[in-house]
């Protein structure tokens, strides 16, 4: 997301505080002590089910032969490679089951063939290998060996093996593809999520974006208006004024408000965009300006001439705009420092003013003690430290340090 007038905490992405998420960290502890015992038979499934495949093949067939030792050694040869066969399964499904059916036919590989044909509608579903691997194991489950003792039987015992051939082969058929079924659901219900978690996304920052805008038509109409009428009388008064130092007072006004309207339509311009660097804003390199026409003494002390990233140099002027603000508002007429580092690594901004050296005997100016709070999270969103507070001397002191290497 492109904005920049804010984060969008969106589901769980609220994080708590230390010391109260005791059930994730109790959940997180018995995750740890699964995963150190359990954790080696995940790391050898596959080599561990072949095995298990191999030696339920293998018991089927000893199993079969063990009740039959007068069939021929041919049948125990080709049930022993069909159990065998199993190890290549993973690798190569089609191959298996071709090496399973005639120990099957003619033997007693009728697991192993089973085991053979749910792997391979595992991986291919239901394609063309997979038929013609269901249609062999049925004839090896519906045909006899040898062909003599097929064809005398009766007609009835045809129609069981045929039963019985279809359930054979129907069965391991049917649990792949329920597998291969409930892994693709999975896989769908996990775009489901992704899909979910994007469109909760999309609205929040619509939301923001229906915010912005109504904000942007308020501080138009309502602020604009008024700084306006502000700069109007300003000009007025201006040539009226007989004074020279009414009339200097004036054009401090009228520059001030005609600035402050530039700055505002900017910020409107900035809330009505998705993305906040779309529009310039002031930078380190106009505080000489901005000290200038603040409207008392100032030493401003800029050191260094590193290039930093628009948003720092953005952060430090709104830094020492903010604190000469306030300076004016509750310590008019004190000492003002600034001094700006332009560090390689960081800038370093800090507004320092001495104690008022009367009591203001004019009333204090509105505030709503937000411009601190304000410089403090524009610090946090760029990675920055913020300090404020008194001095030794009964002064004040901003101080801002924020990284230009990321």
């Amino acid at each position: 997301m492109g904005d920049s007038g804010g984060r969008v905490l969106v589901g769980n992405a609220v994080r708590r505080r230390p010391g109260v998420d005791v059930p994730a960290v109790a959940a997180a502890a018995v995750e740890q002590v699964v995963r150190g015992r359990w954790g080696w038979l995940a790391k050898r499934r596959q080599p561990l089910v072949d095995i298990a495949a191999v030696l339920v093949g293998a018991a089927d067939v000893w199993l079969g032969y063990s009740w039959n030792r007068d069939a021929e050694l041919y049948s125990l040869v080709l049930s022993g490679v069909a159990a065998a066969a199993l190890v290549f399964r993973g690798r190569f499904p089609f191959l298996t089951l071709l090496l399973t059916v005639p120990g099957f036919f003619v033997g007693w590989s009728e697991l192993a063939a089973m085991i053979a044909l749910a792997t391979l509608a595992r991986r291919r579903a239901l394609g063309w290998q997979t038929l013609v691997g269901a249609a062999l194991v049925w004839a090896a489950r519906f045909f006899w060996w040898p062909p003599d003792k097929f064809l005398a039987a009766e007609w009835q015992q045809h129609v069981h093996n045929a039963i019985y051939g279809c359930l054979v082969a129907g069965l391991p058929l049917a649990i792949a593809l329920l597998a291969h079924a409930r892994e693709e659901l999975s896989s769908r219900i996990a775009e489901l999520a992704v899909s979910r978690e994007r469109e909760r996304l999309l609205h929040a920052h619509a939301i923001r974006a229906d915010e912005r805008a109504r904000l942007a038509r308020e501080m138009h109409d309502v602020v604009s208006h008024q700084v306006s009428l502000i700069a109007m009388q300003a000009g007025a008064l201006r040539v009226a004024a007989v004074d020279q130092n009414a009339k200097q007072v004036a054009g401090t006004i009228r520059m001030l408000s005609t600035r402050t309207l530039d700055e505002l339509r900017q910020l409107v311009s900035v809330l009505r965009t998705t993305n906040g660097d779309d529009s310039p804003q002031p930078g380190v390199e106009e505080l000489p300006q901005l000290v200038a026409g603040c409207g008392m003494p100032v030493n401003l002390t800029v050191i260094g001439s590193a290039e930093v990233p628009a948003s720092i140099s953005g952060a430090a002027y709104r830094t020492v705009q903010e604190a000469l603000t306030n300076v004016r508002k509750h310590a008019n007429g004190s000492l003002v420092t600034v001094r700006v580092d332009l560090g390689d690594d960081e800038v370093r901004v800090e507004v320092r003013n001495s104690p008022p050296p009367v009591p203001q005997a004019s009333p204090a100016l509105p505030s709503g003690g937000h411009g601190l709070m304000g410089l403090r999270e524009r610090a946090d969103l760029l990675s920055g430290t913020f300090e404020a507070g008194a001095t030794d001397d009964g002064g004040f002191a901003v101080r801002m340090t924020l990284p230009t290497l990321r």
